[in-house]
């Protein structure tokens, strides 16, 4: 079983999908706390 390589990609692909998830979540979360206390300058000169 252990041998089996299509058991080592799907095992592979499903802690990269565990991982990116919780990196995502940090970042979002990261986000929301912030806020948007002060705008882009891109945007603000944006016409």
């Amino acid at each position: 079983m252990w041998s089996d390589p299509g058991l080592w990609i799907a095992l592979g692909v499903s802690a990269l999908f565990i991982v990116v998830g919780v990196v995502m979540h940090r970042v979002f979360t990261n986000i929301l706390k912030q806020g948007s206390e002060e705008p882009d300058k891109k945007a603000a000169n944006h016409e």
